[in-house]
């Protein structure tokens, strides 16, 4: 397939569209996708048995600029902590659930998307 041409919000719709697939393939649970709240926005939210798993995707289509997994700054990822945050405080729950942060770096060149699954990352 050619990814050239695709605007920044196509490459990061396909980004997510093949994180979410091999999530689901290593066999986590997606709870939530683009999850917006008042201190941001989380890719994906997903189950790993009794663990809650916060996803930042990061896509990339040319190493001009880095590869994806060099995209990801302290910042963000002190922002994916909050979030996480708002999303179990909103859902009322009451017992704290094991968390983990986990980045899913996508580089897309002319061959197949190569995907980087980053486990507790944070």
């Amino acid at each position: 397939m050619n990814y050239k041409g695709l605007s920044k919000r196509e490459l990061g719709k396909l980004g997510e569209n093949l994180a979410v697939e091999h999530l689901q393939r290593e066999g986590l649970k997606i709870i939530a996708r683009n999850y917006r709240c008042p201190k941001g926005e989380m890719d994906i939210i997903a189950r790993d048995g009794d663990c809650f798993v916060f996803v930042e995707v990061r896509t990339r289509s040319s190493s001009y600029r880095g590869r994806a997994e060099e995209s990801i700054v302290f910042h963000k990822l002190q922002r994916l902590k909050a979030i996480a945050m708002f999303y179990l405080l909103e859902r009322n729950i009451q017992i704290w659930p094991s968390l983990r942060f986990d980045v899913v770096a996508i580089n897309i060149s002319a061959e197949e998307p190569q995907i980087n699954w980053l486990k507790n990352i944070v």
